[in-house]
């Protein structure tokens, strides 16, 4: 596997307020509806192999090609979120790819010397984790299998874009 074979499917920022970044992104750029989960819930949470629990909410919408998420952690733990904003702030926090077997790509980066700095499943089974490719490329990518259920969400998110009509640009969901 290389990564010019795999295409973004997302990209990712860590931001103090989800629903205030998605707004002016939106504002901005066109880009939404955006589709809120508060309080991702997961069944597994490893942070650079030591487990540790993380509360984090998310913000879902289409820009253009690609999905872009805004998260936000609300526990102050360690985790893949503050490696790079240890301090709050905001910024690029990751890429997103789908991989065909998330094992092998996790033994295939730390063989390069690439940690996996976090490793989660969420409550419907759909595991991801983040790799720190911060030194090589100033953000992490995180890798997942492409589920039905989450090709199915990305579908649902890139389909919510199509001919929208740009009202009601923030709209909370449960998984």
């Amino acid at each position: 596997m290389t990564l010019a074979d795999l295409p973004p499917r997302q990209i990712a920022y860590f931001v103090p307020d989800i629903r205030a970044a998605a707004l002016a992104h939106h504002r901005q750029f066109g880009s939404g509806p955006f589709f809120v989960i508060d309080h991702v819930a997961l069944s597994r949470s490893e942070h650079r192999g030591t487990p540790r629990p993380l509360d984090h909410s998310s913000a879902y919408g289409q820009w253009g090609g690609v999905m872009v998420e805004f998260v936000q952690q609300h526990n102050p733990d360690p985790s893949a979120y503050h490696d790079i904003y240890p301090a709050g702030g905001n910024g690029l926090h990751h890429v997103a790819l789908f991989v065909g077997d998330l094992g092998a790509a996790l033994a295939e980066h730390a063989a390069a010397g690439n940690q996996t700095a976090q490793y989660a499943v969420t409550a419907t089974g759909t595991a991801f984790a983040f790799i720190d490719t911060t030194r090589s490329l100033g953000h992490m990518l995180e890798l997942y299998e492409p589920s039905p259920g989450l090709t199915g969400f990305y579908a649902m998110v890139a389909a919510a874009a199509d001919g929208w009509d740009g009202s009601d640009p923030i709209r909370t969901i449960n998984l």
